[in-house]
């Protein structure tokens, strides 16, 4: 059971968490448990894990702030294991280097920047940049499957659903587009059909063409003979 000491720090690291929020992340007590933690890290633009949603908890013991908290990720992240104790100097894997001015605060400020880092550490994994990429666009998906987390964070459950709706909107644009868009038989057939009315209209255009001059010259000589008849008989 947590001592009052501990208790009184706890609420009043939160107060200030509210009042002064650590960029990039959202953290809260436990309801029933102020020694339980559950925060959300949001991946840092320019780094692998951009658009990314990180799930995890802190447990403090009863003795904070004189013994560190243990930290550990829910989200498969590439960087940290997962349900894992993660080694950090703020932890309880170093209770050596402590300090009990440390807050709640510099705890979750010194665990962002040290997930954005690729320094090895003792629960650590290696992964591509394309593997924390992928891992960074379903971690919300991810998170949305876990009871506790939809309840302790309904802002980002919220945020879920608007991406869905978004993606499903999206979809059907395509799909509506593509039905409308002509299958490539249909376009095939449309040309032939005016290559045929372009052939038809060359051959109109043929026969329209003028007569040749010598069938005109012939004409005129016969008209000609025709008029001398005339003249002839009556000499």
């Amino acid at each position: 059971m947590a001592e009052k000491a501990c208790i009184k720090r706890l609420q009043k690291e939160y107060r200030a968490l509210c009042k002064e929020p650590v960029s990039h992340v959202v953290a809260r007590p436990s309801p029933n448990d102020i020694l339980e933690w559950h925060y959300v890290l949001e991946g840092s633009e320019g780094t692998p894990f951009a658009g990314g949603y990180y799930y995890g908890k802190i447990k403090f013991p009863p003795e904070y702030p004189y013994k560190p908290p243990g930290i550990s990720m829910t989200t498969p992240n590439g960087r940290f294991m997962t349900q894992k104790k993660i080694c950090l100097s703020m932890s309880d894997f170093h209770p050596e280097s402590w300090n009990p001015m440390w807050s709640a605060s510099s705890i979750l400020t010194g665990l962002l920047s040290f997930m954005m880092d690729n320094s090895p550490t003792t629960g650590s994994v290696n992964t591509t940049t394309v593997e924390k990429q992928h891992l960074a666009k379903s971690s919300l998906a991810f998170n949305c499957k876990n009871a506790t987390f939809r309840k302790m964070f309904p802002e980002y459950v919220e945020k879920y659903k608007e991406q869905q709706l978004a993606s499903e909107r999206i979809s059907l644009e395509m799909s509506i587009d593509e039905s409308t868009r002509p299958a490539p038989e249909k376009v095939l057939d449309l040309m032939d059909d005016v290559n045929r009315v372009n052939e038809l209209k060359d051959v109109r255009r043929n026969k329209r063409q003028p007569s040749p001059t010598w069938m005109v010259f012939l004409l005129v000589c016969i008209f000609g003979v025709v008029m001398a008849l005339p003249l002839l008989q009556l000499l």
